[in-house]
C-alpha cells in the first residue's frame, strides 16, 4: 500500500510517496509531478522521517540521508541512481565521468536520461551532476532549484557562479 504526503521545503512543495519497501518518491510540485495514485492514502506520518531528514538538509545540520528507498526502474537505471547516492554533499561530477562510475564510459546519454528518470529529488541527488563545461545543465525541479542545492552544500563555487542558465 503507498502512502503519500506533501512535504514543504524552502524550494517549494515535494510529492513524497513511501510503501512497505521504503521511499519510492520525492518529486517537486510542478507540472512534471506525478499525481497520487488512486489507491494511494494520504499519511503525513508515514512521511515524518523523509521530512524530518529534509528539514535538517536544508537547515544545513545533514549532509546524507538513511532512509529506505525503493525507486522504481530498469536494472541501469538502479546503478545510476546508486552511483549519484555515492556522489558526496557539495561535490559535482560530469554526465561523462558518471558514466565512467557505471561502468560505460560511452553510455554518458543514457546516464543522462537515467539521472533525469530519478523518482527521489534531493536525497538521490542527481543535482550534483553537472556539464563537463561546469554548465548547470536540465534539473526536473527546474534549474534554480538545482543551483540552490548546489550553494547549500558549498558546492565548487566558482563552477556554480559562471553557469549560464541558458545554456
Amino acid at each position: 500500500m503507498t502512502r503519500y504526503s506533501w512535504i514543504e521545503s524552502p524550494l517549494g512543495r515535494l510529492l513524497g510517496a513511501v510503501d512497505a519497501a521504503g521511499l519510492r518518491m520525492l518529486e517537486f510540485e510542478g507540472p512534471w509531478c506525478a499525481a497520487p495514485g488512486d489507491d494511494w492514502i494520504e499519511d503525513v506520518e508515514a512521511l515524518a522521517d523523509t521530512s524530518g531528514q529534509l528539514d535538517e538538509y536544508f537547515a544545513g545540520q545533514r549532509r546524507t540521508f538513511d532512509l529506505p528507498l525503493a525507486p522504481h526502474g530498469t536494472v541501469f537505471r538502479h546503478r545510476v541512481w546508486e552511483q549519484l547516492r555515492m556522489i558526496d554533499y557539495g561535490e559535482t561530477i560530469s554526465y561523462g565521468e558518471l558514466a565512467r562510475r557505471v561502468g560505460d564510459p560511452n553510455a554518458a546519454r543514457a546516464v543522462g536520461l537515467a539521472n533525469g528518470a530519478n523518482p527521489i529529488a534531493i536525497i538521490i541527488p542527481c543535482h550534483r551532476v553537472i556539464g563537463a563545461d561546469g554548465s548547470l545543465t536540465g534539473y526536473g525541479g527546474g534549474v534554480e532549484r538545482k543551483r540552490t542545492l548546489l550553494e547549500l552544500e558549498g558546492a565548487s563555487a566558482t563552477r556554480v557562479a559562471q553557469t549560464n542558465l541558458f545554456d
